[in-house]
Parts: C-alpha cells; structure tokens; sequence
C-alpha cells in the first residue's frame, strides 16, 4: 500500500495542522506494513527508527490520522484495533469469527442501508470502514 506523502501534507496543512516527521514516519510505517496493523506493529516498526518515540504519540497520531481520515480504524471480533490507509473508494468487511476469513466489501453494496437509514431515521452514516462479523459459508 502507498501514499502521497505531498498530497496529503497539503490536506493537512490547508486544514491547519504541521505535519511532523512523527506523523510522517508514522504514516509510513502503516504504509509500509500494509493491510490492517495494530498500533503495536507501527510502534515496533518506528522505534526501530527512532527509539525514543513513545507509543503515546503513536496512538494520538493514528487517532489524529482517523479524524482525518487519511487512516480507518477497524474493531476485530478478537477486539483488537486495526488501521489502514484510507483509499480513494471506502470500503467494508465481512469477517468470520471462527476462521477469520476477510471478505472486502464495496461502499455501493452498503448504500441502500445508509440510504434508508438516511430516509427513515434521518441519520447520516459517516463511517467509510465497516466490519461485520459473524460466519462464513465453510464456518456455518
């Protein structure tokens, strides 16, 4: 997985914020490791660059980074957190709880439901990285 570090630099600076070597070297560690990563792993992964780093400013950086939406956070059925970057199409997932297949699902599936919760409660759902969980059809 990749990312323009000057496009997203930009985006964060238009919106007021520094961009700090942390945070770059943050985001790249998510980048670098790929898929859904703990904050552990891009803990180990900096203090490998940077030993001094502390896992605080790693946690308030992938928060910051989830704000604004430049990374998704995903609760597991084991209730880890996970991140990933954030793609130009969002995307869901249908996890099974007994073997943990991941099957990645498109934002267009999803919008009938967001539509008609719109359309029925009035509610605007802003989350562009869903998990469901529950069983496969192997697990079932």
């Amino acid at each position: 997985m990749s990312h323009n570090m000057e496009e997203i630099a930009a985006r964060l600076r238009g919106a007021g914020y520094r961009v700090t070597p942390q945070r770059q070297l943050i985001l790249d560690a998510v980048c670098e490791l790929g898929g859904h990563v703990t904050a552990e792993a891009v803990y180990e992964s900096v203090q490998e660059i940077v030993p001094s780093l502390n896992q605080g400013t790693v946690y308030r950086a992938l928060n910051f980074f989830c704000d604004e939406r430049i990374v998704t956070a995903t609760r597991q059925p084991d209730g880890r957190t996970v991140y990933e970057l954030a793609g130009q199409n969002p995307h869901h997932h249908f996890v099974c709880q007994v073997c943990g297949a991941d099957y990645e699902v498109s934002q267009q599936m999803l919008r009938p439901l967001f539509e008609r919760a719109r359309q029925e409660y009035g509610f605007a759902v802003e989350m562009d990285h869903i998990s469901f969980f529950g069983r496969c059809r192997e697990c079932r």
